[in-house]
């Protein structure tokens, strides 16, 4: 909630202020600073913003940020080095224990593209440690050959990314990143539906089925395996429809009972909603219904009654949204 949110702010801006006393913090209510609010085109609230250098020009905006300690981590890696410097294998393995995730980044050489995007990277994932080495003992350590991306997991390695230099960018390497902070499929309910919206991952997918049918574990095993392919690009969600508490979510993707189980996926930047076109909740369909989402070759699914035979007899036309378009545009 906005309470908790200004609460860990102050939290963040009291320890801060022991610690690095050159940052100033100021709360600025909105309600009654109408010019502020219009000038950073403030549109929900709290928003946080960090003006550097003086300047009240494109200031950075700190989003998904909700705990004092991440807030305090995302400052500092604004205002200092971004990622620790490892030079052995000890303190690379301090690193990864020291924290349910970390991110390593292995490099040939620590001047290039790739560790520039790391380090970028690193400013918008404060929820977790960054480190990053040249050494050739590390490396080896760990098998790395070329320069890499590691995310460990419980002191294990649980995603490597190979970086080609100056090809990714930071913005899919932070989707990449964060994803990890879920599970492969988070269940949605009040909790999770936060921490899902914070992570920047546009497209959803939504697996609607009652929890306690026979067959939910075969289904949920299908949709967990298909997810791994996809980490990063689409977010895989499951929606209990015996949980009466999710009704507005059945009652926005028009989900009935009959219809389960069920799949859509969902842009949230346009709010286009797309359907599975196979019934069969296989390993096989899912992939091939993500694949053909990216790709561009999905079609969009419109909710609409058939339109009516006579929907065009009478002056005033009867409309239905499989016809909306077409004659409204």
């Amino acid at each position: 909630s906005s309470q908790n949110l200004s609460e860990e702010f102050a939290k963040a801006a009291r320890q801060l202020k022991k610690e690095a006393p050159r940052i100033q913090f100021g709360k600025i209510d909105v309600t009654h600073q109408h010019d502020l609010k219009k000038e950073f085109n403030i549109r929900q609230f709290p928003t946080v913003k960090f003006f550097v250098d003086g300047s009240r020009e494109d200031p950075i905006d700190c989003k998904g940020v909700r705990e004092a300690s991440a807030f305090i981590t995302w400052v500092k890696r604004r205002t200092g080095p971004s990622t620790v410097l490892i030079n052995s294998t000890d303190q690379a393995e301090a690193i990864i224990h020291a924290d349910d995730l970390a991110v390593i980044g292995f490099f040939k050489e620590l001047h290039n593209d790739s560790m520039e995007v790391f380090c970028e990277t690193a400013k918008d994932v404060p929820e977790m440690p960054f480190g990053m080495t040249a050494s050739e003992d590390v490396c080896a350590n760990y098998s790395i050959q070329k320069n890499t991306l590691v995310v460990f997991k419980k002191g294990k390695p649980v995603h490597n990314k190979v970086l080609e230099d100056g090809r990714e960018n930071k913005l899919d390497l932070t989707r990449l990143i964060k994803t990890f902070t879920l599970d492969l499929v988070t269940e949605y309910n009040l909790e999770t539906s936060v921490k899902i919206f914070d992570v920047p991952v546009e497209n959803h997918i939504l697996l609607f089925t009652p929890k306690n049918s026979e067959t939910f574990n075969a289904i949920y095993d299908n949709y967990k395996s298909a997810a791994a392919e996809f980490r990063g690009k689409i977010m895989f969600v499951f929606v209990d429809t015996n949980e009466t508490r999710n009704g507005r979510v059945f009652e926005y993707f028009r989900i009935r009972e009959v219809d389960v189980p069920a799949v859509r996926i969902l842009n949230l930047t346009s709010d286009a909603k797309y359907k599975m076109p196979a019934d069969e909740v296989s390993v096989k369909n899912l992939k091939e219904f993500c694949r053909s989402y990216l790709n561009g070759t999905a079609k969009l699914h419109l909710s609409s009654e058939e339109i009516p035979e006579d929907w065009d007899k009478k002056p005033v036309k009867v409309l239905v949204g499989k016809n909306f378009n077409r004659i409204v545009f």
